[in-house]
């Protein structure tokens, strides 16, 4: 198995100011954008994107913290523990993800914020973009396209649970 880093800790923290100043671009009224992590290392890069959106202007954009596995196609879980912190109807949600791959997850994510409630929009952002959709999904905020084997993965850490940031793809022959 080989393992090679192809996203350090200060790639990975460009790649997300830049996909933050491209939310503040496209959106015309930030005031009714909530950020959707998925969880669990998307809700950690929604969170680095809400402290940007202070930062930068200065806003405080709710945040939610989103289960997929009670949604899900494949794996089933009893118990949705999605935090949702606010009403979501109206708004224009942005789903926040490590890593788009079938699009399942992202299937799932927006099945579960429907049920909650009926966004104006729902968007996506993601860290990385690897290919082999499954689904008709495509990501309107990308921080980098990585094309990979089938057989590839990427292992993207985050300080919050791993202890440092980066992306790495694994190599498994």
């Amino acid at each position: 198995m080989k393992k090679k880093e192809i996203v350090d800790d200060v790639t990975m923290k460009r790649a997300i100011t830049r996909i933050t100043y491209e939310i503040i671009e496209r959106n015309k009224n930030l005031d009714k954008i909530v950020l959707a992590g998925i969880k669990t290392r998307g809700v950690y890069i929604a969170q680095r994107i809400q402290e940007r959106l202070k930062q930068l202007e200065n806003l405080d954009v709710p945040l939610i913290e989103l289960d997929t596995k009670a949604f899900r196609d494949d794996v089933k879980a009893e118990q949705d523990t999605s935090v949702f912190p606010i009403e979501i109807d109206g708004t224009d949600v942005i789903l926040v993800d490590d890593v788009l791959y079938t699009g399942r997850t992202i299937r799932a994510a927006i099945d579960n914020i429907v049920s909650h409630g009926r966004p104006a929009r729902v968007g996506l952002a993601v860290l990385v973009d690897r290919g082999h959709r499954e689904l008709p999904i495509r990501a309107d905020y990308v921080g980098k396209n990585i094309p990979t084997s089938e057989s590839e993965e990427i292992e993207v850490l985050v300080t919050e649970v791993d202890g440092k940031d980066s992306v790495n793809i694994i190599d498994p022959s």
